[in-house]
């Protein structure tokens, strides 16, 4: 079966998107520069604006091109969400530039739940931890919105926008990183787990 060849706008687009990750996650949205970004790409500014009309547009594109990185590296399963912080753990070492874009977003006012492309895959999360809920696997003490919440901000613990210091790097040693999972999967396993029943 043959695939589609890729064209020269794909390549273009895909050469804007890497030097504009490269520019916000260092200067942010209202540091970064189209005429850099534009220069680092070997393309023209109007090329650029031709693309995503203006530098929040590709911010957006930015974003969500890590964000839906991230979301399909890591499985969801609601019944697992120790599992899934573990994940998110990886994910966010090995992808430290979607933590200092949203690290950015935050700082300059900019709702970067607006720039995900597939919020129905949040709801989705928010379903699935309903009916764990209901199930009995995850504590009913909180709405599932605020669970999926701090499980992710559990896992973003060490990542370079979380409270930690030093932050996790893809780079560093493995038993550095077996312990934080550890605790990870230790604090969302008994953060959330259903109170003992009184008899």
């Amino acid at each position: 079966m043959s695939t589609r060849p890729t064209r020269k706008s794909d390549v273009t687009r895909r050469r804007l998107l890497d030097a504009a990750t490269v520019d916000f996650a260092a200067h942010g949205i209202a540091g970064a520069r189209v005429d850099r970004i534009a220069a680092a790409a070997g393309v023209n500014k109007a090329q650029l604006y031709a693309y995503f009309g203006d530098k929040l547009g590709l911010f957006g594109a930015v974003f969500r091109l890590h964000a839906d990185a991230v979301v399909d590296s890591v499985p969801f399963t609601a019944e697992d969400l120790p599992g899934y912080a573990v994940g998110l753990y990886d994910a966010a070492a090995e992808r430290p530039e979607l933590i200092r874009l949203a690290a950015w977003a935050r700082l300059e006012g900019v709702v970067t739940e607006k720039l995900v492309t597939d919020s129905s895959a949040v709801a989705a999360k928010h379903r699935a931890i309903a009916e764990a809920q209901r199930a009995g696997p995850v504590t009913a003490a909180m709405e599932p919105e605020d669970v999926l919440a701090l499980v992710i901000a559990m896992a973003l613990a060490w990542s370079p926008g979380g409270p930690s210091a030093p932050s996790a790097a893809s780079d560093d040693p493995s038993s550095d990183h077996a312990r934080r999972k550890k605790a990870l999967f230790a604090a969302v396993s008994g953060a959330f787990a259903p109170a003992p029943r009184v008899l």
